[in-house]
């Protein structure tokens, strides 16, 4: 396990990260949460449309901010692994799950190796099981990629540096997705997503894994 102020320490620099990668990629820039004061069990967010409501995503495999099992990793099978949420905000419509490593600097270097970006969920979801087929799109709808694939990508962090931190960030939507599946590189893709998103994320929740081989 990490210690809560490390882990909290991660995702603030996630938030910079993914903020510029995004501008990078060709999205637009982040905007300023709702200046109106988060009730509890709330944050600021939503561009003024109504704060983002913390949510709670649990893997079965590993405890948040642990060592994520072989079994998920390119040391095995490379086998997604089964997650849970709860606490949704009212009115999802769909839901978007970004998988990255956020210690991997790619291209200028602000960029991260995406791992796994599915979106599409259906709101009335509450998990995702073990082993999600590798094809774009899945029968209810949810599409998927990866940086090298139409599927999870297993964490892969060399054994000569310390742990790489894989962040599983999970959005509530108040809208679907209308980003295909195919057409287009992994980053073009991640990147429409993302301005997709904009403005109507409702809910959010986070949890950590750690691998090196």
């Amino acid at each position: 396990m990490i210690a809560r102020s490390p882990r909290a320490a991660v995702v603030v620099a996630v938030l910079v990260s993914t903020a510029a990668a995004a501008e990078q990629r060709g999205a637009p820039p982040s905007q300023p949460p709702a200046t109106a004061p988060a009730q509890p069990g709330q944050r600021g967010g939503g561009r003024g449309r109504g704060a983002v409501q913390v949510m709670t995503l649990t893997a079965s495999a590993w405890p948040d901010g642990g060592r994520i099992p072989p079994k998920h990793t390119q040391e095995g099978g490379e086998v997604s692994p089964a997650l849970a949420w709860s606490n949704a905000p009212e009115g999802v419509v769909s839901y978007v799950l970004v998988v990255h490593d956020v210690d991997a600097a790619v291209g200028s270097g602000i960029d991260d190796i995406l791992h796994w970006l599915v979106w599409n969920m259906p709101g009335a979801s509450t998990s995702l099981p073990e082993g999600v087929p590798a094809t774009p799109q899945l029968p209810d709808g949810t599409r998927q990629i990866s940086a090298t694939s139409p599927g999870y990508r297993g964490p892969g962090a060399p054994a000569s540096g310390p742990p790489h931190h894989y962040l599983f960030e999970l959005f509530a939507l108040d809208t679907l997705v209308d980003v295909p599946a195919v057409g287009a590189s992994p980053p073009q893709t991640r990147a429409a997503v993302t301005a997709a998103m904009a403005g109507h994320v409702r809910g959010k929740a986070v949890y950590v894994g750690l691998f090196r081989r």
